[in-house]
Order: structure tokens, then sequence, then C-alpha cells
């Protein structure tokens, strides 16, 4: 046991106690930020790659609206309740 009380009155050996002290649980960059800052970091990754999907498929309905005129004209009138100059548009809603 004296052995080791030996070491601890070293002062490089408190000196570097302290300093990983400090460092794993004091310090701004702590392992607690660091594990919280990962997970956000897998969060905002998946959130990504849903986004990225998201616009592959709104970009083949965009492609696929611009090349078929009654697919567009279909699109606008339940979109935007658009009409034909002689039209009368009449909206039901469902309860």
């Amino acid at each position: 046991m004296g052995k080791y009380l030996k070491y601890t009155k070293n002062f490089y050996f408190i000196f570097t106690v302290l300093f990983v002290a400090w460092m794993v649980f004091i310090d701004t960059n702590d392992i607690v930020s660091h594990i919280k800052l990962r997970a956000k970091l897998r969060d905002l990754e998946r959130q990504k790659e849903f986004y990225l999907e998201r616009k592959e498929k709104v970009q083949a309905d965009r492609e696929e609206l611009m090349s078929n005129y009654e697919l567009l004209e279909k699109f606008a009138r339940e979109r935007y309740l658009m009409k034909r100059k002689a039209e009368d548009l009449y909206v039901i809603v469902e309860e």
C-alpha cells in the first residue's frame, strides 16, 4: 500500500489525474457533449436521407407533370382549384 501512496504524492501523477478529470467531466468538449453531438448527428443524417428521397420523388412527379398536359391540368384543378372561364366550380368538403 505504501508503494501506491508514493505515486500519489508525485506532482506529475496528481497533475495528470486532474487534467484527465478536467477533460472528461468539466471541459466544454467533454465526453457527455460528444455523445449528445453524435446522437444529434445520426438523427440529422436520417433526416437528410428522408429529405433526399422526398426530393427525388418530387422531381419525378414534376417531370411527369411537365411532360403530360392532361395530368398538369388535373393537378391544377385539384390542388389549386383552377377552372376554365366558362365553368363553375363546386367544392365538396366531407366531414
